[in-house]
């Protein structure tokens, strides 16, 4: 009788640390570590946190009386690399090295990867990346922006698109893998996404283009940015803050907090309701795209993320969206159990474990 795998999964966020363990497919326990701005402001950068964050995850694993020397693999969180294919990735001394530079810019996604080899390594038990941040499916056509020298990056909230894909394909008795989707993660940044075939052909790339988002500024009158940047009134530090982390409805209404900004439209508050519209509507437009991206062969439209709790966000973008094909929402993110399903269908044999380092090799053949 073949032995159960076991498995640890770590998803490091900006705040905390989410890790779940795994018998098969069954989630034994979960937890949420919280990390307070006072506790992680002591640290220069992200990459600084490591040891922090490797013993608060190895502390929790204690507290819960679980041993990990009965674990098969330890699976994480990948963040912003080289562009990749999706799928499970080994993680090796390449793939390591990549996700400690953090470039073009640090990402606390890179974290959940090199707490998992760093953890696997002392066990001699493989340790898996899934579905990275950087994941890269672009056709050719959507990669070319205007200016040769700025072509069009896939950033995108990958492994909770393609979780969510699958989920609604399930629903819908399909294959995910031969049905086209247009999928909408709404977080703290915002990712539409047409999805072909099981592979994300086009997506907005939330740091830089789309709609505007809780905490970013999406796409912006590209002249005017530029006028900006030199204005001698910001650095560029701060112009990047200002566009990723400070933009938004952070910057029109002073708050990311949905449940925040409804008390105040309730109470009356019409500015702040036109900021939410003015949000809806671009999503709306933006998967519009998407769909002719699709030519318009589209099965669903998939709403997921943490905005997507919202049920009148929800109403609104059905009924703006519906004319593309049925609306299905699967509110929030559930990212622990797609990083599990990846590294349970490798220990299976069910999918090999992607190379990193050959991935990045055809990568550059292809001009990524």
């Amino acid at each position: 009788m073949m032995k159960e795998k076991i498995l640890l999964a770590i998803n490091t966020g900006s705040t905390g640390t989410k890790i779940a363990w795994y018998q098969e497919d069954r989630e034994l326990w979960r937890e949420n570590l919280l990390h307070s701005p006072a506790q992680l402001t002591r640290f220069p950068s992200v990459i600084d946190q490591f040891d922090y964050r490797l013993e608060a995850v190895k502390a929790a694993v204690r507290k819960r009386g679980s041993a990990v020397e009965e674990l098969s693999a330890i699976v994480g969180r990948g963040g912003i690399i080289e562009p990749v294919h999706g799928g499970t990735y080994v993680i090796d001394d390449l793939l390591v090295e990549h996700l400690r530079r953090g470039r073009p810019w640090e990402h606390p996604s890179n974290l959940g990867g090199l707490i998992a080899r760093a953890l696997a390594d002392r066990l001699s038990i493989p340790a898996y990346i899934v579905d990275p941040v950087a994941v890269d499916e672009l056709i050719p056509e959507a990669r070319l922006t205007g200016l040769p020298e700025l072509p069009k990056r896939s950033l995108v909230h990958a492994l909770n698109v393609r979780a969510t894909a699958k989920k609604a394909a399930r629903e819908l008795h399909m294959d995910w893998r031969s049905v086209n989707f247009v999928v909408i993660h709404l977080g703290g940044g915002i990712s539409v996404v047409a999805m072909r075939g099981g592979e994300m052909i086009d997506v907005n790339n939330a740091n830089d283009f789309g709609p505007f988002s809780p905490n970013r500024a999406g796409g912006v009158p590209a002249g005017d940015l530029v006028r900006l940047c030199f204005s001698g009134r910001y650095s560029e530090k701060e112009m990047l803050e200002g566009l990723a982390k400070k933009g938004g409805l952070s910057a029109y209404c002073g708050s990311d907090d949905l449940r925040e900004l409804r008390r105040r439209i309730d109470e009356g508050d019409e500015e702040t309701a036109l900021v939410l519209r003015s949000l809806l509507f671009q999503v709306a437009k933006e998967a519009g795209a998407m769909a002719a991206a699709l030519e318009g062969d589209v099965k669903a439209v998939v709403l997921t993320g943490g905005m997507a709790y919202d049920k009148e966000l929800r109403v609104d973008l059905t009924g703006r969206l519906q004319w593309i094909a049925p609306v299905l929402a699967y509110p929030g993110e559930d990212e622990l159990p797609a990083l599990a399903e990846g590294a349970l269908a490798v220990l299976r044999g069910e999918e090999e474990g992607r190379s990193y380092r050959e991935s990045v090799e055809r990568g550059k053949n292809r001009g990524l």
